[in-house]
C-alpha cells in the first residue's frame, strides 16, 4: 500500500485519531465523540460526531466514510447515506451520517468505532457528448441481467 499524509486537526480533547484495525486494513476507524451514550431507534437517523477535520493532500485524493460491517450485520446500523464523500476543500468536523435499520434500538457508546475511513484517488472527467457508444457482450442490460 502507498502512504498519504493527511492532515487532521483535533477539534475535541475526546477525538480518537482515526487507526488501521490491522496492517492490511483498507480504511481507519472513526470513533463517536459523544456527551453520553446515544439511542438510535428502529429506522432512527442521527450525525455522529468525531472530533477531528481532515485535509487531504490536494484534489486528487477524496476520504470516503463507509458503514462498519459488524455494526450493519450484527444490528442494522449503517450510514444513513451509503457511502460519505469527504472533498477535498471541505475542513470542517467529520461526522458520520447513522440509521438504525434493524428492528431494536441500538446504543452507540462514547468513544464507540462508529464507521471507516478510506482515502481513494480522484479522476476529474471530461464528459464528451457522442451519437453511439461502444459495443459490450452486456450492452444495456441492467439489474440483474448477468444471472447473478
Amino acid at each position: 500500500m502507498q502512504t498519504i499524509t493527511v492532515k487532521y486537526k483535533v477539534l475535541d480533547p475526546r477525538a480518537q485519531v482515526p487507526a488501521y484495525a490491522t496492517a492490511g486494513a483498507a480504511a481507519a476507524d472513526l470513533c463517536a465523540v459523544l456527551d453520553e451514550p446515544r439511542t438510535l431507534a428502529p429506522m432512527e437517523r442521527a450525525l455522529i460526531p468525531t472530533g477531528f477535520a481532515i485535509e487531504l493532500p490536494g484534489s486528487e485524493a477524496v476520504a470516503l466514510v463507509y458503514a462498519r460491517s459488524g455494526l450493519s450485520i450484527k444490528h442494522g446500523v449503517c450510514m444513513a447515506n451509503g457511502v460519505g464523500v469527504v472533498d477535498s476543500d471541505y475542513r470542517g468536523e467529520l461526522k458520520v451520517p447513522l440509521i438504525n435499520l434493524g428492528t431494536e434500538s441500538y446504543t452507540i457508546q462514547p468513544g464507540e468505532r462508529v464507521a471507516q475511513l478510506c482515502i481513494a484517488p480522484v479522476y476529474t472527467a471530461a464528459f464528451l457528448p457522442v451519437q453511439e457508444l461502444g459495443d459490450t457482450a452486456r450492452g444495456e442490460g441492467g439489474f440483474g441481467s448477468t444471472g447473478k
